[in-house]
């Protein structure tokens, strides 16, 4: 006996299907009933690992920062820089972007949040790893993230403090920023 299932209808296929799908706007904008149907509360509230007590034999700053945005990339940074920053315990931040189809401020859903689960696993890795060479290291959200952004030579900002990149304008996520006293050398 054969099933019949009628005509099949793909709800991404083709143009401007997105735009008239209910599904698709729920799972951009519609936060989540239960934030624990989230991995970015996880990883928000997971403890830092301890510094190795003896610090790692590193090459010259800018080597070291190649090393860390190559790492970034690898892991999904689609830009990464490196920002000083001053009257900080902390003499860099290591700042990463990610490509945001959607404004994570706006599109409260799932899917709207891809950019700062992604940004948060990156953060995340990428200072672990950094503690792993005997060098402090912390990622937590800044107020000034997308100033930082701009120092460190990932764009500019507009004239309401947006990171604009040249290759996907205003449509970016900057991740956490990772504080640390890993000898980097500043971009920007």
């Amino acid at each position: 006996m054969a099933l019949k299932l009628g005509p099949l209808k793909f709800p991404l296929a083709g143009t401007g299907s997105r735009k008239d799908d209910p599904f698709w706007d729920f799972f951009i904008n519609t936060p989540p009933a239960d934030i624990a149907n989230t991995v970015t509360e996880m990883i928000r509230t997971a403890s830092e690992g301890n510094v190795f007590p003896t610090k790692a034999e590193l090459h010259t700053p800018e080597i070291t920062s190649s090393h860390v945005k190559d790492l970034a990339r690898y892991l999904g940074a689609d830009l990464v820089g490196v920002a000083s920053l001053s009257g900080d315990e902390y003499p860099f931040a290591v700042v990463c972007a990610v490509e945001a189809e959607y404004d994570p401020r706006t599109a409260l859903g799932i899917g709207g949040q891809a950019p700062v689960q992604k940004g948060l696993f990156i953060s995340f890795v990428l200072s672990a790893w950094i503690r792993e060479l005997g060098f402090r290291a912390t990622a937590a959200p800044h107020a000034d993230g997308e100033r930082l952004a701009a120092a460190a030579g990932l764009g500019t900002l507009n004239g309401e403090g947006r990171l604009i990149t040249t290759k996907y304008d205003s449509r970016v996520h900057v991740a956490n920023l990772i504080r640390t006293d890993l000898p980097l050398a500043a971009d920007g």
